[in-house]
């Protein structure tokens, strides 16, 4: 734009130039640490520790997931399917949904306290021993 106007620089209450602004006065960038060099993750991933590592974890995880699926589903075929199997009554008005419907949380809450007694001895020791090793220090 030909016509545009610069702004005037800053000025002090007395009319002088303003000094830059600063932070707590500081002028200078704080000086970084030292980082270490960034892992070799395509060595770990080949490793045999990391290898085994991934079959413990698939070793609980796939089983566990293909059992829930298996009853979640039934849960849910029973239901639109067998509706008169699914309101016979147990005991005064409860019936065999509210069973097997609590039983969907009760399950859930089961699994997952099977995979975190499981995850403590089985995969996080070895997570942290692999992490040591593999970077030299512990993990966060």
């Amino acid at each position: 734009m030909p016509n545009a106007t610069q702004p005037p620089p800053p000025r002090t209450p007395s009319g002088g130039p303003a000094a830059a602004a600063t932070f707590g006065k500081i002028d200078t960038p704080a000086p970084r640490a030292h980082r270490p060099p960034a892992p070799d993750y395509e060595r770990i991933a080949r490793s045999p520790e990391f290898l085994d590592l991934r079959a413990r974890l698939r070793r609980f995880a796939f089983p566990m997931t293909a059992v829930f699926l298996i009853w979640y589903l039934g849960y849910v075929i029973i239901a639109a399917y067998l509706p008169e199997f699914m309101s016979v009554r147990l005991v005064g008005e409860v019936n065999i949904a509210l069973v097997m419907g609590g039983g969907q949380f009760a399950s859930t809450i089961l699994i997952t306290a099977l995979y975190i007694r499981y995850a403590a001895r089985q995969i996080d020791p070895r997570v942290q021993a692999f992490y040591q090793d593999s970077v030299g220090e512990d993990a966060p």
